[in-house]
């Protein structure tokens, strides 16, 4: 309940609940929270070489990065056609270089593993070339997959023709480039491209699909390669091409917050272009400073901000796309509404470059709002964090922007494993935590509500403890323990990931099951967006162990399509769960989206192996 040693900090603002609080011997729930403080030179050795946490995001501006966070103005850029978001190079810099060091790859020894496969040993996660990423997850069973015969062999003809349309600086060779290309950040997947290009624009695509198509070139599409299902790697040696370079910003209406930029804009970056023009971009996510528009648009990608603003397709307004015959599909609309046929921008959103690559957007940003609070509370028992939901959709509605749990487990782990973060709630060996978060308008009124909010829930037992970020350090720490579960995961050894979208109240069944399927060979942890029945099922181990796999496949697939719920939630299906997409979706709907496929890129030269069974569009070519 209280917790004294929390109130010995008191210096927050003054609070017209913190009286009745007292009185009611409920005082930790205001009281302010001040960790010692933590030498950035002690905090910074944590970041090198370790992955992003891609299953979480930053959801306002007010929650900043934890190290050495400093708000750093950026210099606005003009909303005129042609503006390069390399101009953000150094004002966005010292807010974002954390980030990016979370999946540098680190020098190692050289050593070797299968290409066109998905590994199950550790020694298979390693890379042929003296790259090797140092943090590896786990997903599926290894599953030889066969190179498609009917792909051609890239030869000398082809690279000059790139070259004739790319020129030499934007068709890459050199073995160490494309090495890094051809592997995820996780080390889990690993192709065997000998060719990187790096288009500049819309023509430039056009022209390369066109050249591929006619001769049956398999192409993989790039952006940031932050995913975590291998769906932007080459499988065997597909021809890689990254949108990086497409990264300028084409218009910005200011009015009605709608952005059109080039697919190759990272999304921090437009970050911050947004920010400074008074919006925010609809999604956040932890690899926001590496991956790019395109990709998030192309993988559906959800995030923390879900609960308030929902998914991209709801946020896209226009694409463009480049078909796999180079037919350039100009949908690039910024209309809020248009009921005029089909509305076939949404057969790409989530498509995974499988159709065609995504090449410029529009997207609806909401306006930025200057009110932020974060609350973190703990729970005595699941039921209680579903009835906290509930209760917070009812009484925050309009201001809620976040809703976060995670159980004991993951705070053990966080404590463990992260330098400098603190646990504000250190003496409550509770079994559940949860972070909220509120955004809105006015911050006298946005606070009142969500204390008196807390204080109706501890009053009917929902919240057993809890305190209120006083000021952006201790966000920024309440948020550093959730964003970092995944990066803490990493550091135990060997991680099975399953990102799975459940009915809420239940949940968390499929964790205690799976505790009970491997009992002491390893440790179960649940967390994730429960606002949006979005679960992160993790399993740590030493190391990776057959026997472990075999306790949690395919039972974690079948249980979750038992619960009619789906095997991924916001990841996608890429490599790792093509064959599996039956556990989610009946076979008459698989076997139209082989149609579709078969429409769109009729010789299968579009990220092949990835998203569909090879048995659907075997059938659909065979018809």
């Amino acid at each position: 309940m209280a917790l004294p040693s929390l109130l010995s900090h008191s210096r927050t603002r003054p609070s017209v609940l913190r009286e009745p609080l007292r009185q009611g011997g409920l005082r930790a729930l205001l009281a302010p929270w001040d960790p010692p403080p933590v030498h950035p030179h002690d905090r910074a050795a944590e970041h090198a070489c370790t992955p992003p946490s891609t299953e979480s995001s930053s959801p306002g501006h007010h929650r900043p990065p934890p190290l050495n966070w400093i708000r750093v103005g950026g210099r606005t850029v003009s909303s005129g056609a042609g503006t390069s978001l390399t101009q953000y190079g150094s004002t966005n810099h010292t807010l974002t270089s954390h980030r990016r060091s979370y999946w540098t790859l680190c020098p190692q020894h050289p050593s070797s593993g299968p290409p066109a496969r998905i590994a199950t040993k550790e020694a298979q996660h390693r890379v042929k070339d003296p790259l090797e990423v140092q943090r590896r997850t786990f997903g599926s069973a290894a599953e030889p997959i066969q190179r498609n015969p009917d792909f051609s062999v890239l030869n000398s003809d082809d690279v000059s023709f790139f070259k004739s349309i790319l020129g030499d600086n934007g068709v890459v060779q050199d073995k160490d480039r494309v090495a890094v290309a051809n592997v995820d950040w996780m080390g889990k997947y690993k192709g065997a491209s000998q060719l990187l290009l790096l288009p500049k624009s819309t023509n430039e695509v056009s022209k390369v699909l066109a050249y591929c198509d006619s001769r049956r070139l398999a192409v993989v599409p790039q952006g940031g390669n932050t995913g975590l299902v291998g769906g932007s790697v080459p499988v065997h040696d597909e021809v890689i091409v990254n949108l990086g370079g497409m990264d300028k910003i084409i218009s910005f209406d200011n009015v009605n917050g709608i952005l059109t930029c080039e697919a190759g804009c990272v999304l921090e970056n437009l970050s911050t272009f947004v920010e400074n023009e008074g919006f925010i971009m609809p999604l956040d996510l932890g690899a926001k400073g590496s991956c790019q528009i395109g990709g998030n648009i192309s993988t559906n990608a959800g995030g923390l901000r879900f609960i308030r603003y929902g998914s991209l397709h709801g946020n896209v307004l226009g694409l463009e796309v480049v078909l796999a015959n180079g037919t350039v599909l100009d949908m690039l609309t910024t209309l809020r509404k248009d009921n005029t046929g089909y509305d076939l921008k949404h057969l790409f959103v989530g498509s995974e470059g499988s159709l065609g690559i995504v090449t410029k957007v529009s997207i609806l940003t909401p306006a930025k709002l200057p009110s932020t609070n974060v609350a973190f509370l703990s729970c005595n028992d699941y039921m209680s964090c579903q009835k906290l939901l509930l209760a917070a959709r009812r009484s925050l509605g309009e201001i809620i922007s976040a809703f976060e749990f995670m159980d004991r487990q993951c705070i053990d782990l966080a404590m463990t494993h992260l330098e400098g973060v603190h646990n504000p709630l250190p003496l409550s060996p509770y079994k559940f935590y949860v972070l909220i978060e509120t955004t809105g308008s006015d911050e006298s009124y946005d606070k009142a509500k969500l204390e008196a909010f807390l204080l109706r829930s501890m009053e009917d037992g929902l919240v057993a403890d809890g305190v209120i970020a006083q000021d952006i350090s201790q966000a920024s720490n309440f948020w550093r323990i959730r964003e970092g579960i995944s990066e803490a995961s990493v550091k135990v050894g060997a991680v099975y990931k399953y990102d799975l979208s459940i009915p809420v109240e239940k949940l968390y069944d499929i964790v205690e099951e799976m505790r009970s399927r491997v009992g002491d060979m390893a440790e179960v942890l649940g967390y994730g967006h429960l606002g949006d029945g979005n679960l992160h099922l993790n399993i740590l181990s030493s190391k990776y162990s057959d026997d472990i796999l075999a306790q949690i496949e395919p039972f974690v697939y079948e249980w979750t399509a038992g619960h009619r719920g789906s095997i991924s939630a916001e990841h996608g299906l890429g490599l790792m769960k093509a064959e599996k997409i039956h556990y989610s979706k009946s076979p008459e709907a698989v076997q139209l989206m082989a149609s579709i496929k078969k429409l769109l890129d009729p010789n299968s030269i579009l990220n092949p192996y990835k998203v569909l069974p090879q048995s659907a569009l075997s059938l659909e070519q065979g018809s």
